[in-house]
Order: C-alpha cells, then sequence, then structure tokens
C-alpha cells in the first residue's frame, strides 16, 4: 500500500509538472508572432550576428524594386547582401518606412515568410529564399473507424497530439517530403511518407491495428485515457468549442458507457447526467427534469425532433447531450425549456468497414436484436453508408402490459470534395405498447403511493388497451468550406408522428381502495415539424481581438391533425377485491371521437453568437435570438403572433490553460403564451413567458484528462408568469425562482479504473401563484431537491485482461406531484451492478438491476420494476 501511494504520488507530480510547462509553453506561443522566426545562425560567432542584424536605421523608401531597396539598407546598415534576384522577385515594388528599427525587422517586413534561412558572415548577410509552405492534416482512427484521441504525431522535431476526435495538423511546413510518426504506448509506431507543397494542404490518416472495444481506451505516455469524459461537442454552442472555453454547463452520456451498463431504455440512459430524473409520460414519450424544470427530448443532431409519442431507440444514439439552464437563444421555444436541452447525437458513417450484431435477453421477456453495418461505397472512400437496427419485445413485470419497437436507421455521407460534404440520414420508428397509468388523488387519506391498496404487480388495464405509432425523421445536411477560417453549413429536417390508436389510461382514487378506471383515446393523430436552418461560422481578428463568430436563421412549420375521444368513465372498483383488467371493447362503447381542433405555427428566427478572445486567457460570448412566433386562426379561435429577443452572455477565464477555467453566464429562455379571454369579454394579449438564469462555476480537466470536474451554481427567475386574480382576470406578473448546484466529476485515478459522479441541488419553489396564495413559498412538482448518480468500473489490464466489473448507485428525493405539495413521491436509491468480459471480436456482459429490491415510483406514481437481470452478448466483424 505504501508503494502504491508513493507511486500514485509522484505520477501527480510529473502530471502537475507537464501542466505547468504546457501553461508556460501556450502562454509564450500566444505572445510571440510567428512572423518572428525567420532568421537562424549556421557559420558564425552569436556576437557577430548580433551585431548587423541587430543594428537599428532609420530609413524610407517610395516605390522602388525590391533590389534597390536592399542597396538603401546597405548604404544605411554598412552590409552587403547576396541572393538570388529571380528567386525573391526583386524587381517587385515596395514602400516602407521604419525609425530606428533593426536590420532582422525591416527584413521581417519585406520578406515575411518568403525567406527560409539568413546566414552572417561578418558584415555579408546571405538570404536563402525559401520554396513555399504548406500544411499537413490528418487523422488518428482505431480499426472499426471510431477517432483514437491524444495520440503522438511526430514530424522532425516537432510533436502535436491528436485531439478528442482524433485530429491533428502541422501548419507552416517548408515544402518537400517528410516522414511522420504515429506513436501510442503498447502498440507498434506507424510511419507514413507526405510530400508538402507550396500553400497545399497534404492529407493523411493513421489507422491503428486494434479496435476501440479492444483497445478500450486510446494509450497515452503509458496510462489510459477516461472513455466517458469525451465533451467534445458542436451543437452545446453552435461553435467549435471546448468544454472548459464553454461558459455552459452541460453533460455527456456516451455510447461506451450505456454499452458497459447494458441500457436498452433512454429514460436509463438518463440517470446518468447529474441532476436529471427521467420518466415515462402517459403519452408514451420520454422527458427529463433537471434545475426543477421538465424537457423533452427535443433535438437531434442540434435540429428540433420529438420524441412526445413515439419515444427514442438506444440503436441509433451515438450519445446524449444534456444543456443545462433556459437555452431559448440558440436552440428557440420549441426545444428548450426553462430546465436546458437534452440532444441526441446519432452514429455518423465512417471510413472503415465493420459490423456488430449484438443480443440482450433478460427479465420480464426481454429479448433485443440490434445490427450495426457501416461500409465505404468506393475505394476512394468518399461515399460512406451506415444502417443500424433494433428488434425490441419485452412484458412488463405487471400482469399486463408489453412494449415492442422496431428501428431502421440508414445514414449516407458524400464527400464530394474537400470543400463540401453531404449527409442524409433517416430514422424510421414503429412502436406498440402500453402505456403507463396516469394517476389522480382526490382523497385526503392519500399522500404518498405506498398508501394505495393496489398490489404492485397488478394492472388495472389489459393488453389491448394499447398505442400504436409510427414515427419518422429525416435529415440533411450541406457542409461548405468557405475558407481556411469560415464554413457554411445547411440543414434540413423533417418529423412525423403517425399514431394509429392511443388508449391512455386514466385512474382516479377516491380512497386508498377504491378507484374510478377512465380512459381518453387519440387516433389517428399525425404531428409534422419542418426546419429548415442555415449557420455561418468563421473566425477573424479585429484589432487585438479574435472572434469565433455564428451567425444562423432558422424557419420552422408545425402542423397536426387528430382525432380525439373525451375521457370517459368506464367503472368503479374496490381493488381488495377481485377484478378483471379493462378491455378496449369496453373503452371503445363508451367514448365517440370528434376532430381536434389544432391550428398551424411558424416561426422565423435569426441568431447570432460571438465568443471573443479579449487576452489569451480571457473570454466572452455575446449572443442573441430574434424569434417571430406565428399561430394561425382556426375556428372558434383567433390566431396570434408574437416576438421574442433572447441574450445569452458568457465569460470564462483559464486560471490553467487548457486545464482550469472559471466561468459565468447569464442565458435566457421563452416560451410562447396564447392570448387569455378576460371575464368581461375582453381579450388579453399576452408576452412570452421568460426565465433568466445567472449562473458561475468551476471547470477542470487535468492529468491529460483523467480527471474531469465541473460545479457551478445558479439561479433561475420567472418573473412573467401568467397568474388569475380573485376577479379571475388573467396578470402576467408570476413570480417563481429555481436555485441550486451542480457537480459532476469523471475521473480515471488507476489505469482501467473509471468513476463517473454527478450532483444536483435544486430548489424550485412558487414566489406569487397563479390563483392560491396558500401556496407561495411551495416546492414546484416533480422537483426533487437532492439527486445524486455513481458509477464505476474497472477493466483488468494484464493476467485478467478483458474480465472486468462495474456497480452504481442513483439516488432521487422526496418530490412533490403538485405545487400544493399534498402529495409526494418518496425518496429512492436503486444499487446496480454488472460483470463484463471483452475481446476484440466479441463481448459478454451480466448486470443485476436494482439489487436489493428497493420499492420505488416514478413521479406519476406507478410502481417500478423490482430486481432483474439483463446480459448482452455482442460480435464485431
Amino acid at each position: 500500500m505504501k508503494s502504491l501511494i508513493e507511486s500514485i504520488t509522484l505520477l501527480l507530480i510529473k502530471n502537475m509538472n507537464f501542466l505547468l510547462f504546457r501553461a508556460t509553453l501556450f502562454s509564450h506561443a500566444l505572445k510571440t508572432s510567428i512572423l518572428i522566426i525567420l532568421i537562424f545562425v549556421t557559420s558564425i560567432s552569436a556576437s557577430g550576428q548580433t551585431s548587423i542584424l541587430k543594428k537599428r536605421i532609420s530609413i524610407q523608401v517610395s516605390n522602388l524594386s525590391i533590389a534597390n531597396a536592399l542597396g538603401e539598407i546597405e548604404a544605411k546598415a554598412g552590409c552587403s547582401f547576396v541572393y538570388s534576384p529571380d528567386l525573391l522577385n526583386a524587381d517587385r515594388k515596395i514602400s516602407f518606412s521604419h525609425q530606428n528599427a533593426t536590420v532582422e525587422f525591416i527584413l521581417q517586413d519585406i520578406f515575411g515568410e518568403q525567406i527560409r534561412r539568413v546566414e552572417v558572415q561578418g558584415n555579408r548577410i546571405n538570404i536563402q529564399p525559401s520554396n513555399g509552405k504548406g500544411t499537413i492534416s490528418g487523422k488518428v482512427v482505431t480499426s472499426d473507424g471510431l477517432p483514437a484521441a491524444y495520440v503522438n504525431v511526430d514530424i522532425e522535431d516537432r510533436k502535436v497530439q491528436a485531439d478528442e476526435n482524433g485530429l491533428f495538423s502541422f501548419k507552416n511546413i517548408e515544402v518537400g517530403t517528410y516522414r511522420i510518426t504515429a506513436k501510442y504506448v503498447g502498440l507498434k509506431g506507424q510511419k507514413q511518407e507526405v510530400t508538402v507543397t507550396p500553400n497545399g494542404t497534404t492529407k493523411i490518416s493513421f489507422t491503428l491495428y486494434e479496435d476501440m472495444n479492444a483497445l478500450q481506451e486510446v494509450v497515452v505516455n503509458g496510462e489510459r485515457v477516461n472513455r466517458f469524459a469525451n465533451k467534445t461537442t458542436e451543437y452545446v454552442s453552435r461553435l467549435p468549442l471546448t468544454n472548459l472555453e464553454n461558459p455552459q454547463v452541460y453533460s455527456v452520456v456516451t455510447k461506451q458507457l450505456m454499452q458497459e451498463q447494458v441500457i436498452v431504455s433512454v429514460a436509463d440512459a438518463l440517470r446518468n447526467a447529474g441532476g436529471a430524473v427521467a420518466i415515462t409520460n402517459p403519452s408514451g414519450g420520454v422527458s427529463a427534469y433537471f434545475r426543477g424544470f421538465g424537457t423533452g427530448i427535443n433535438a437531434r443532431n442540434g435540429m428540433e425532433s420529438t420524441s412526445d409519442r413515439s419515444a427514442l431507440d438506444l440503436a441509433n444514439i451515438e450519445r446524449i447531450e444534456i444543456m443545462k439552464g433556459p437555452s431559448g437563444t440558440l436552440f428557440g421555444a420549441s426545444v428548450s425549456s426553462f430546465g436546458g436541452v437534452v440532444n441526441v447525437v446519432t452514429k455518423k458513417p465512417i471510413e472503415a468497414k465493420k459490423t456488430e450484431l449484438s443480443y440482450t435477453t433478460g427479465s420480464f421477456g426481454l429479448n433485443r436484436l440490434t445490427l450495426d453495418v457501416n461500409t465505404p461505397l468506393d475505394n476512394e472512400k468518399r461515399v460512406l453508408f451506415r444502417v443500424n437496427a433494433a428488434s425490441h419485445r419485452e412484458r412488463s413485470f405487471l400482469d399486463y402490459g408489453f412494449n415492442n419497437t422496431f428501428l431502421v436507421a440508414p445514414s449516407i455521407t458524400y464527400n464530394v470534395n474537400e470543400k463540401l460534404t453531404l449527409n442524409v440520414d433517416a430514422e424510421l420508428l414503429q412502436v406498440h405498447n402500453t402505456q403507463p397509468m396516469n394517476y389522480v388523488f382526490r382523497s385526503a387519506e392519500i399522500k404518498q403511493p405506498s398508501d394505495l391498496l393496489l398490489d404492485n404487480k397488478k394492472s388495472l388495464f389489459h393488453d389491448n388497451v394499447d398505442v400504436k405509432n409510427y414515427a419518422t425523421r429525416v435529415f440533411a445536411e450541406a457542409v461548405y468550406k468557405l475558407s481556411d477560417n469560415f464554413k457554411s453549413t445547411t440543414l434540413f429536417s423533417f418529423v412525423s408522428e403517425n399514431v394509429d390508436h392511443s388508449y391512455q389510461r386514466l385512474v382516479i382514487w377516491s380512497s386508498p381502495s377504491n378507484v374510478t378506471r377512465a380512459s381518453y383515446v387519440y387516433g389517428p393523430v399525425y404531428n409534422g415539424y419542418t426546419n429548415i436552418q442555415q449557420n455561418f461560422n468563421g473566425k477573424l481578428k479585429t484589432g487585438g481581438l479574435t472572434h469565433n463568430i455564428l451567425i444562423g436563421a432558422n424557419y420552422r412549420h408545425y402542423s397536426s391533425s387528430f382525432l380525439f375521444a373525451e375521457i370517459q368513465p368506464i367503472d368503479q372498483i374496490d381493488v381488495t377485491k377481485p377484478f378483471k383488467p379493462i378491455v378496449r371493447q369496453q373503452i371503445d362503447d363508451a367514448v365517440s371521437f370528434e376532430p381536434f381542433p389544432s391550428p398551424s405555427q411558424q416561426t422565423a428566427s435569426v441568431y447570432a453568437s460571438d465568443m471573443i478572445n479579449i487576452l489569451p486567457r480571457l473570454s466572452a460570448m455575446l449572443s442573441l435570438r430574434l424569434d417571430r412566433y406565428n399561430r394561425k386562426a382556426i375556428e372558434g379561435e383567433d390566431g396570434y403572433k408574437q416576438t421574442s429577443l433572447a441574450p445569452k452572455l458568457g465569460v470564462v477565464y483559464e486560471v490553467l490553460p487548457k486545464s482550469i477555467s472559471i466561468f459565468a453566464n447569464y442565458m435566457s429562455g421563452f416560451q410562447n403564451v396564447a392570448p387569455a379571454s378576460q371575464p368581461n369579454g375582453t381579450r388579453q394579449v399576452l408576452d412570452p413567458i421568460f426565465a433568466n438564469q445567472a449562473e458561475a462555476g468551476v471547470k477542470a480537466e487535468l492529468f491529460e484528462k483523467k480527471l474531469s470536474f465541473t460545479a457551478s451554481y445558479y439561479r433561475i427567475n420567472i418573473d412573467n408568469a401568467t397568474r388569475m386574480n380573485e376577479e379571475l382576470f388573467t396578470i402576467q406578473d408570476g413570480k417563481q425562482l429555481s436555485k441550486g448546484v451542480d457537480l459532476e466529476l469523471i475521473t480515471q485515478p488507476l489505469p482501467g479504473l473509471n468513476i463517473l459522479a454527478g450532483y444536483g441541488y435544486n430548489d424550485n419553489r412558487i414566489v406569487r401563484a397563479e390563483l392560491d396564495a396558500k401556496i407561495d413559498g411551495n416546492r414546484v412538482g416533480n422537483a426533487p431537491e437532492n439527486v445524486a448518480n455513481l458509477w464505476a468500473s474497472y477493466a483488468f489490464q494484464k493476467q485478467l485482461k478483458g474480465f472486468g466489473f462495474g456497480a452504481g448507485i442513483n439516488y432521487v428525493d422526496k418530490m412533490y406531484r403538485a405545487a400544493d405539495n399534498n402529495f409526494f413521491i418518496p425518496s429512492y436509491t436503486l444499487v446496480n451492478a454488472v460483470v463484463f468480459y471483452n475481446k476484440q471480436a466479441w463481448g459478454l456482459q451480466v448486470k443485476a438491476n436494482n439489487i436489493f429490491n428497493e420499492k420505488y415510483w416514478d413521479s406519476w406514481a406507478n410502481f417500478q420494476a423490482p430486481s432483474n437481470l439483463t446480459a448482452n452478448l455482442s460480435f464485431r466483424f
């Protein structure tokens, strides 16, 4: 144990020294202009060189040839130049003026990077021209096409490290042929020969012999990087910012983490985001609560999507990004809530040829088969194709209930040329299942779900009281490189949900044993969302400031149509006595369908964002969005229009460059609100409801990203919520305050040991009630005060390499069902564990869920699954 502690201490000291060295090097590089690196000495003493190159003169030249200008310098400085007139284009006319400047500086001003080297012999200066310079850029991937991060790449005496996406580049390389080496500990280094052309970019790629599952994590300096800590994203700010550069807090649930935990539902995946509580709604969609507000999974690759009725399948998901806080500035009201945004990032085609077949089975009749096939369609690998498919069948732990889904998700990438890339993908999802029950409590005797006398394994409805729907999601993207610093991204998305029928189950409790069973029915239902978006990204300089800018516009159109049957009570029963489940025919006999009017909506938006590097370590973000919302009129209801302006401000200071930053932000979100009909017959036009967040915190990525940490404190204010006064007039001055703390830790203290921990504290209260002053100061519904998650896993590194195990804990505090605070969902703690064995070609995992058989309920008061097992077997080709 003592030797282990000494080894860890020594490792920490070495890494800290390396970080300090990197910080010094980074600071020095930002203060030194690249044009100053010109003159090298090869043949005489340093004192001789300094005496002539550092000699100061005053000179003014107007419209002279280079040859004549050099003659003027010779006369002033008492030196002579040796050069080739043809190679230096000595007939070119130039003008300049310098006072008390060195000869070295004047030569830099005249030639810039045109000179490769200068040799000095006494007072004679030999100018050797450059043949030109170019750029080498490339990517390191594993054999299954996944990015290999943090691999060292060398060329002569220069070294870089590939970023999180496996990308690297060398700039200002002299024209010529070079040998480049990619090195990673534990594997044989690879070498390739490249030729650099003047003002050109030479592209190169390295492929590791092992795939990502075999490597588990990319090897760097004898250690391994935490595979759960990849926070690189192009969606959170729509700018190419790292986590440390971004003033917004966000969490990422990676595909690797979901696979290790043998997760088969989006709701379970969201448990890994600090402070998040996921639920399945009676309508069939999945939503999450964080920072005291609920939000649907409404973004897909940064564009509007929906899962209100059709849910999602994990088979086509690469990662889930949870952006915290009001995010209306970049995403608008249709995608974000006051709590934030959930963005699903789908799997993309890659250059490697690969196939993965996976089968998952488990308790309650779980049978799930997934397929992932990727292949280039041409020899040049310009056209790439990938398809993901999944078939999922599962029974409920209740006596009635099931969930069957089928997914096909093709995608194609066409690299037209070095400037233009086209991406098209689609998802076709079929859902046939039963939905959770919607409990309503009308008895003072019922304070929590455990007061009910219903057997926790009993369902009140039959399997044929079900839901059948289809979702289609189609996306297209064109990325065009306008220049080295600017690009254009054009996006199109179409999302539709078609519901054949949706029987939703309403359960009204009049006492702990007496219940009225009812239902309301939707179908056929159609929801259609169309979005067209244009973004321009670029980097530019103004004065001494560097700008990372985004300018964008979005057009959104929503339409829907559906039949609806009002809520109808079916029967009343005593659940302590034998009863039969409600069947569909009983509901069909009781309800009548009629069209439900649904107005179309259009939103036109423009937005801009600028991340300004004020100082080498200090950056500020200025963002603004303008929305024009238009809801069309329908029979019996007027249309209305609303305009919203949503700013976002942020500041980031890097205390230790690329390692520690402190940040603060001011963010806003909004919700469009329909006009209110007042008791006196007038119509009150309302403003959009706005929420504003102020937040400050710290982010750290230390020891080559083996430790990632985020901590922040936030306050979210709503000052113009609608409420009713005693005369039942609608007034827009309701107030709500949500404040709290977010913590996240992702670390790898030892090779093979990965830890993810999150914690959210939230105090969300009504400051001014809508109707009943008695609820002033009450907690908001579905907003637990404390939420915590922990997952730790260990993969053996030597004798038992391939074997591993992991365990996790999820804690959710007591939460109230509604703001009256009469009924609450008790707190619960879940413990899960997994053992796994992974080889390059296959893997096996077995997981125990809810090991201690905790009795717990979701926020709709539905009892949740007891202890159960899942197992997964995967084959990779």
